[in-house]
């Protein structure tokens, strides 16, 4: 039996991460041959979100202007947790959406980020009666939620909400039996429901394309032609009950090596299968940081600490050796860890459940 979103392309296009000029501006010409490309090898879903900045904006200049409306599926998503004390305001993220794209409706909607504290929001401001309305309208096409809390949390918001069409949840091979995240168990419990899956971070925020030597040469042992990310992108894609995998591409050569990966895609096998294991080993003798740069803790920060800066100097001291460029390349004129005042408001934010206080310590000791 068919499911929701069976025939749409297993790469779909994460318009999060998008390419930039110098002075931080959108590199519009890249992005539009990244969409043009995306969409001439077959591929449609295209994947925003109402807290990502100007992407919804981008989207429409680069996707929505230029192509037909029936020629791919647009997916956003509202964050009622941050700055929405009434239904209202809630509501106006779904309003200011539907202007920013210009799209007239979406395939997919979701409300962004259940799990922990976050969930209650949703029901408080009245968010799944207003999406169903929306849907009967016609603005909606299917309805979904994106997940970052553990599998029994999964279950019960699916079991309290059967409207529910789809659920995106972050799957890869790091997190597959990582107790936060549950990748394996939380694929279960979709299953169980009849949800299929839209996968988001399937490369663990690129941590898996450019993984530790010891872990690419497992890889690369096993085939010297496929990149660390083809692994990577194929493990998820492999999953039963898949509508698509979302990568944020900003670069061609990304985009290309994904394509090759995902067209014609094929199953993996045992012997696939043994070579994630062996990489998977090889992960658990690094003590890494979760971080995917998301970056949700830092628009709640009071101090403006530079958290994921501080999370990927670190990760990178503990894989390279190297820390004083890292701090360098990705601090974002944010503050040192030191200047974190254990307020703990970055870790109601955190979709990875880090211990962010803690870490941060951790940082402080190589950063200041």
């Amino acid at each position: 039996m068919a499911y929701l979103g069976e025939e749409i392309g297993k790469l779909g296009f994460g318009l999060m991460r998008l390419p930039r000029n110098e002075d931080g501006s959108a590199n519009m010409e890249l992005i539009c041959q990244l969409v043009d490309r995306f969409l001439e090898a077959g591929f449609t879903y295209f994947d925003t979100a109402w807290i990502y900045g100007d992407s919804e904006a981008i989207t429409a200049e680069a996707l929505v202007k230029r192509h037909p409306r029936e020629s791919y599926q647009l997916a956003t998503k509202g964050i009622s947790w941050i700055g929405c004390k009434t239904p209202e305001d809630a509501q106006a993220h779904f309003y200011q959406s539907l202007e920013r794209t210009g799209a007239g409706y979406f395939d997919f909607y979701l409300l962004h980020m259940t799990g922990g504290v976050r969930t209650q929001v949703f029901d408080n401001l009245g968010m799944w009666d207003f999406v169903m309305e929306k849907k009967a309208e016609g603005l909606i096409r299917h309805i979904g939620f994106s997940h970052h809390g553990n599998a029994a949390e999964l279950d019960e918001i699916l079991t309290a909400h059967p409207e529910t069409e789809f659920v995106q949840l972050q799957v890869n091979y790091l997190d597959w039996e990582d107790p936060v995240n549950e990748g394996r168990k939380s694929m279960e419990v979709a299953a169980k429901h009849g949800v299929p899956v839209v996968v988001m971070e399937p490369l663990r925020g690129g941590l898996l394309a450019n993984p530790p030597a010891s872990v690419a040469q497992v890889l690369k042992d096993a085939d010297p032609e496929a990149s660390c990310a083809s692994w990577a992108m194929r493990f998820v894609a492999s999953q039963p009950n898949i509508i698509t995998v979302l990568s944020g591409m900003n670069a061609m050569d990304q985009l290309e090596d994904n394509i090759a990966s995902m067209s014609d895609l094929e199953s993996f096998g045992p012997a696939e299968t043994a070579v994630v294991e062996a990489a998977q080993a090889e992960f658990a003798k690094f003590n890494l940081i979760p971080c995917t740069a998301c970056n949700y803790c830092s628009k709640v920060c009071p101090e403006n600490v530079a958290i994921s800066g501080s999370f990927i100097t670190l990760n990178a001291n503990i894989l390279f050796g190297r820390h004083v460029q890292e701090w360098i390349n990705w601090n974002g004129g944010g503050k040192k860890p030191s200047a974190c005042i254990e307020c703990h408001a970055c870790e109601d934010a955190c979709p990875q459940g880090i211990s962010i206080v803690d870490e941060l310590k951790r940082a402080k000791e190589i950063i200041g």
